[in-house]
């Protein structure tokens, strides 16, 4: 099962400023059926619910958190709640992190700035901030851009996957397992990132026969950086056309020409994605083509997460 860090107001919890909650039905529903969660907030730990609004200010580049009314100097206070929340889900087996959008604290990218009442854009929260710092190459988003169905598909594809490589790092024994983690993300990593899908065969491959512990961590490394990468329709249909070859000796001609009427529909944004899949799974087991069938391109996540399903799921 996943562990995801989660802003505790998206689970429901009333502890936003006014004592509300603001429950994700997409975290909590769907995800939930997957995962537990890790709740954190670091302005409820600092200045407890309900609560003063708080916004940060830039001062001579550094970062002040003030009390939009009383204008009150609270940066110490947030500073050590963020490093209270920080160290929590840091001794937690998390593999993602979910923040709340807009949020002095949490937003990702969507957290206001000042310069004494002048606003000065929006930026990552201060909580978000030291989230990134720490966590390098991690799916982190907040709710907000998961309502994107590109960025939501590609979070949860790499979630799941960043969960199946830390169990691979802290469970493997032979060489022959990296081979079969590697042989079942191919595709799924030729569809991020081509190059890097080059380098992680030549790591694998291991002509300097470097120890398993070596091969393993230059592996992963690059691994976790490579999944993090959004795919996108063209490279995905590069993977799928690839995919065809795998039936050429068993379909007639005008059948080969359906299967690629099919990707070019999902090409052009008239059928999902899933559409596709289904098609070369059914293929891959009416003709037991048993190499395709344990791609993780095929399957990255449980399907009744129905991510493939929209149009505005590819970019």
């Amino acid at each position: 099962m996943l562990k995801i860090a989660v802003s505790a107001c998206l689970l429901g919890e009333p502890i936003r400023y006014d004592k509300t909650g603001q429950r994700d039905r997409f975290i909590t529903d769907k995800l939930g059926k997957y995962a537990s969660f890790i709740p954190f907030c670091p302005e409820h730990l600092a200045f407890g619910t309900p609560r003063e609004t708080i916004r940060i200010v830039l001062d001579n580049e550094h970062k002040k958190v003030i009390t939009v009314f009383s204008k009150n100097d609270v940066t110490q206070a947030m500073n050590e709640a963020v490093e209270h929340e920080l160290h929590k889900i840091q001794n937690e087996a998390i593999c993602g992190i979910i923040l709340k959008s807009k949020s002095p604290s949490c937003g990702l990218g969507s957290a206001k700035y000042y310069s004494d009442a002048m606003s000065e854009g929006k930026k990552d929260g201060l909580f978000a901030f030291t989230c990134k710092a720490h966590f390098e190459d991690f799916p982190i988003e907040e709710e907000a851009r998961l309502l994107d169905p590109w960025l939501r598909e590609n979070f949860v594809m790499q979630l799941f996957a960043y969960e199946e490589a830390m169990q691979l790092q802290h469970n493997i024994q032979t060489m022959q397992e990296l081979v079969s983690f590697h042989t079942a993300y191919k595709f799924l990593l030729q569809s991020k990132h081509e190059a890097n899908y080059r380098l992680l065969g030549k790591i694998v491959a291991n002509h300097e026969k470097k120890s398993l512990h070596v091969v393993t961590h230059d592996y992963l490394a690059l691994f976790k950086k490579t999944i993090a990468y959004k795919g996108s329709i063209g490279k995905t249909v590069n993977v799928l056309q690839h995919l065809v070859g795998f039936f050429k000796k068993e379909l007639t001609s005008a059948e080969k020409q359906d299967l690629h009427i099919q990707i070019e529909a999902f090409r052009d944004e008239i059928v999902p994605l899933i559409a596709v899949m289904n098609t070369i799974e059914f293929l891959a087991k009416k003709y037991e083509v048993h190499y395709l069938l344990g791609q993780k391109f095929l399957n990255p996540y449980p399907k009744d997460l129905a991510l493939r399903s929209t149009i505005q799921e590819g970019k």
